[in-house]
């Protein structure tokens, strides 16, 4: 099947089901390319409902969670965006389209270096991918929008901190078989509320140290 086609039956079939009926956010998923962002050996696979295998044990989302992720974020251009996990760049390309500069954190250098690559090649600008453990990056800006593409074990507030008053942040909270999707918005200097999105299972981010189970 051409790869346009792929992409039109990924966006009706696999987004715009999951209730994902933004225009915007459609437009985006028909311009960005997954295929150009996936591993040779997983080109066929580009746009199947999958978890898209990548280096050092990772995975690219899934169309549906990206497709929810930018429709949580509400983009509308020109936003200055954070990315926690860059990835093959697919998602970084996205934050892109529908909103502005995108800086993105990836612990892993072989990812790192294919996102680069990846981006490079479509001649994608204004993203900024740094090899850096996100836990430890410091950050000295504050973000309208900040996408986690990896999951915590428990909410962790440090990245919250980084909204600008009026921003969102997307992140997976939990551990398998259950996972919860939320979205953070800073309302004020010293406010935030959150909303429960959808439950998926995603990645750990890397250096979490999951929940402790109960020893009896």
């Amino acid at each position: 099947m051409p790869a346009a086609d792929a992409r039109e039956q990924m966006i009706e079939q696999q987004v715009r089901a999951w209730d994902v009926l933004d225009p915007r956010v459609l437009e985006t998923l028909r311009k960005v390319p997954r295929e150009a962002y996936v591993p040779a050996r997983y080109r066929s696979l580009a746009y199947a409902d999958m978890e898209v295998p990548l280096p050092a044990g990772q995975h690219m989302l899934r169309p549906s969670v990206v497709g929810r992720l930018l429709a949580a974020l509400r983009l509308a251009g020109g936003e200055r965006i954070l990315e926690v996990g860059t990835g093959s760049g697919f998602l970084s390309a996205c934050l892109r389209a529908a909103g502005g500069p995108v800086l993105s954190l990836e612990i892993v250098p072989e990812l790192a270096d294919m996102a680069r690559e990846n981006l490079g090649k479509q001649r994608v600008r204004d993203i900024e991918v740094i090899n850096a453990d996100a836990l430890r990056h410091e950050l000295r800006d504050r973000f309208d929008a900040i996408a986690l593409t990896a999951s915590m074990p428990r909410y962790d507030a440090r990245f919250q901190e980084h909204l600008a008053v009026g921003g969102r942040l997307f992140v997976v909270v939990g551990e398998p078989p259950v996972m919860d999707a939320r979205l953070v918005r800073r309302v004020a200097n010293d406010a935030w509320t959150t909303e429960s999105l959808f439950e998926t299972v995603i990645d750990p981010l890397a250096r979490l140290v999951p929940t402790e189970e109960f020893v009896f």
